[in-house]
C-alpha cells in the first residue's frame, strides 16, 4: 500500500483519523445544546437546530474549529462542557499501535490538525499522546485551515517537508484535496471516522478501515 523507504515524513489528523470523531460528533450536536439549554433556559431542540444552522455556515473555515470563536459567538465556557465528556474521548482502533510503531522508526511523526491548541491538550493529557510526536501543529498557529493552500505553505515553513515523501492521513476530503494541491503524494483517508455513525463514501482517496496493514507495513 505505502513504499514505506519513501516516506520522511508521516502527518497524521487527530479527530475522526487517531481519535473516535464520536467525542466531537456527540459534544456539538447533543451535549452543547442540552447543558446550554439548562445554563441559558431554552428548549434544547431549538438550541440544536440554530447550532447545527451556524455549523453549516461556517463549515471550512478556521472559526468552524475554533473554541474561543464558540464560546464568543454562545457566550458559555465550553472546556468545562468538554470535560464533562472526557471518558469519550478514544483512540480509534489500532491507532495506540500504529503510533507506537511510527515513533520506534526512523520516520518523523506529526500531528497536523485544525483543532484548537485547548481541544488538542485536552485530548494529549486524557490519552498521553505527546511522546508519539516530534510536532504538534495545529492550523491556529497559522491563522489559516488545513482546506486553504496558506496552511501548507505555513507548514512547510516551519517543518521544511519533501511533499513528495511526505505520507498524510485525514478523514476531511476537502483538507485531503489541499494537501494533495499542494504536492503531497501519499494521501491516505478514514472509512469511518465517527464509530456510531455510518461509513464515509468513496471520494477519490484510498479509505482506511483500520490501521492494521499499515501496522504490518511500517513495522
Amino acid at each position: 500500500m505505502i513504499a514505506w523507504e519513501q516516506i520522511e515524513d508521516v502527518f497524521l489528523d487527530m479527530d475522526g483519523t487517531l481519535l473516535d470523531l464520536h467525542f466531537d460528533s456527540y459534544f456539538w450536536l447533543e451535549h452543547l445544546p442540552t447543558r446550554y439549554g439548562e445554563i441559558k433556559g431554552v428548549e434544547p431542540q431549538a438550541v440544536r437546530t440554530e447550532l447545527i444552522r451556524r455549523y453549516h455556515r461556517m463549515r471550512g473555515t478556521l472559526d468552524w474549529y475554533c473554541l474561543e470563536y464558540w464560546q464568543r459567538e454562545l457566550a458559555i465556557d465550553l472546556l468545562p462542557l468538554k470535560l464533562e465528556l472526557r471518558d469519550k474521548i478514544r483512540l480509534r482502533p489500532g491507532a495506540q499501535q500504529l503510533l507506537a510503531r511510527l515513533a520506534a522508526s526512523d520516520k518523523r511523526v506529526c500531528l497536523v490538525s485544525n483543532a484548537h491548541r485547548w481541544s488538542i491538550e485536552l485530548k494529549f493529557s486524557q490519552l498521553n499522546l505527546a511522546p508519539f510526536f516530534d510536532h504538534v501543529c495545529s492550523a491556529h498557529d497559522y491563522r489559516t485551515p488545513k482546506e486553504q493552500q496558506d496552511f501548507w505553505h505555513a507548514l512547510h515553513r516551519q517543518l521544511d517537508f519533501d511533499p513528495a515523501r511526505t505520507l498524510f492521513i485525514d478523514d476531511n476530503t476537502a483538507v485531503l484535496d489541499s494537501a494533495r494541491a499542494f504536492g503531497i503524494q501519499h494521501l491516505l483517508s478514514i472509512a469511518k471516522p465517527d464509530s456510531a455513525a455510518p461509513a464515509q463514501p468513496h471520494q477519490g482517496y484510498r479509505l482506511l478501515p483500520d490501521f492494521s496493514e499499515l501496522i504490518a507495513a511500517c513495522g
